[in-house]
């Protein structure tokens, strides 16, 4: 009899942790930031099949906003992202929504005037979401920390009344980048290109730097010599100590128009940007604070625009301008192949958005179509899947969370639903 009881509860055990097992492989971590968790473009997602279901994915749910670039942002069942109205008033908006069901939960506005801004159809920044507030940068330079549950304002700065922020001709659109008890802003005031805040108050801790603003959002890495805050401007790479604000390096780099865009990666020690005019840079760090110098450049085969380049096991993606989706060594620029734009068409500017699926060679990829591609990148070539169209023609950067992918265009924002691999459990919709 006991013997029979110690196998049941054996059997049992196993069973539930056989059931563990396949539940946890199909959930799937937030998005709560640039570029999700980690803010490199990697999503530790569910099993996916090969190829989407014959008649496209389903739609959960969609929610009409208004115009903007603002990515998305997912955490604990609720959805961010930014807008701007017109009517009855011209304001921005931060907006939540319910992850299942996509019933507004609230909305933020303050009054804006774009004016004649060239691509003004709304904010570009992406929200942050970070221990219950939610961080945001308007295209005009109003900062705003919400409670993010209910929306309410914690603080907010005008950065330009308050912070001397100098808009550039395209706004501004890095995204509140948070490290320890503050959050850095790129706004370019001639007194500080890169702002720190107090995260739970607003106050200044410290300004860095005296260029204008870019559009690339920081980043922080492991250097040889600890965290160092690095930084694209229109006119250098930068490194800082992310504590005091210090400059601690700095590369010229004088990019035509100001469109420093996509989001400098670090790996193998390597800082890597890629402009279109000028092209691409690496740069070396060394074993001192302020060891910093050129590795390599290339000003023909490698010029990328906004899209953000993808990094794994010595190879980076990265869209081109002219010829695609093109691969390349890190260590050496040398390029491999590019896919003649066979992922999103060529135009005067390409964009897409690419994700790394896991620890594998898969990618998912939202192209400025609005469709949503599987595919997998490897140093030997672009192997696509399957495409559908999710969303109309979009710059904005979608968020991936649980099953779902959340994609928002000038008019609507999407929850699409992700099927799971044949033999995988699906997982429940997003909880609150």
């Amino acid at each position: 009899m006991k013997r029979r009881c110690f196998i049941q509860r054996t059997a049992a055990c196993c069973t539930a942790i056989v059931v563990l097992l396949l539940t946890n492989q199909t959930r799937a971590e937030d998005w709560p930031r640039w570029r999700g968790v980690r803010g490199d473009g990697t999503w530790q997602a569910p099993p996916l099949p090969e190829r989407w279901p014959k008649g496209g994915l389903k739609q959960t749910w969609r929610q009409p906003i208004g115009g903007g670039y603002a990515g998305v942002s997912v955490v604990g069942g609720r959805v961010y992202t930014m807008d701007r109205q017109k009517e009855p008033a011209e304001v921005e908006r931060v907006v939540c929504f319910d992850a299942a069901t996509g019933k507004s939960l609230w909305t933020h506005s303050y009054p804006v005037a774009y004016g004649d801004m060239a691509y003004g159809s709304g904010p570009r920044a992406q929200p942050t979401e970070y221990d219950g507030r939610v961080y945001t940068l308007g295209t005009q330079g109003h900062a705003c920390c919400l409670d993010a549950a209910a929306g309410h304002v914690l603080w907010s700065v005008d950065t330009v009344k308050q912070l001397g922020a100098r808009i550039p001709e395209w706004g501004l659109a890095a995204s509140p980048f948070l490290w320890r008890d503050r959050v850095v802003l790129h706004i370019g005031a001639a007194d500080g290109c890169l702002v720190a805040l107090d995260r739970n108050s607003g106050q200044v801790i410290w300004r860095s730097g005296v260029d204008p603003a870019g559009y690339a959002t920081p980043i922080l890495v492991d250097s040889p010599t600890g965290e160092q805050l690095i930084a694209w401007t229109p006119e250098h790479i930068v490194g800082i100590d992310p504590s005091d604000g210090r400059e601690e390096w700095s590369v010229p780099y004088k990019v035509t128009y100001g469109v420093s865009i996509a989001t400098p990666i670090y790996q193998q020690g390597l800082v890597f940007v890629a402009g279109y005019w000028q092209g691409s840079k690496a740069i070396r760090l060394g074993p001192a604070r302020n060891d910093a110098g050129l590795a390599w450049e290339d000003t023909k085969l490698l010029r990328g625009l906004m899209s953000q380049p993808l990094y794994r096991d010595g190879h980076v993606y990265l869209l081109d301008k002219q010829f695609g989706l093109t691969c390349f060594e890190l260590a050496t620029g040398t390029k491999k192949w590019d896919d003649k734009n066979e992922m999103t068409p060529r135009g005067r500017n390409p964009q897409a958005e690419l994700v790394w699926l896991n620890d594998s060679d898969r990618a998912i990829i939202l192209n400025a179509e609005g469709e949503l591609i599987l595919a997998r990148l490897t140093p030997e070539g672009y192997h696509e899947q399957s495409r559908t169209k999710i969303i109309g023609p979009t710059w904005a950067h979608p968020a991936f969370a649980g099953r779902h992918v959340y994609a928002r265009d000038d008019s609507e924002l999407v929850c699409v639903e992700l099927p799971v691999a044949d033999g995988a459990t699906p997982a429940s919709r997003p909880s609150k």
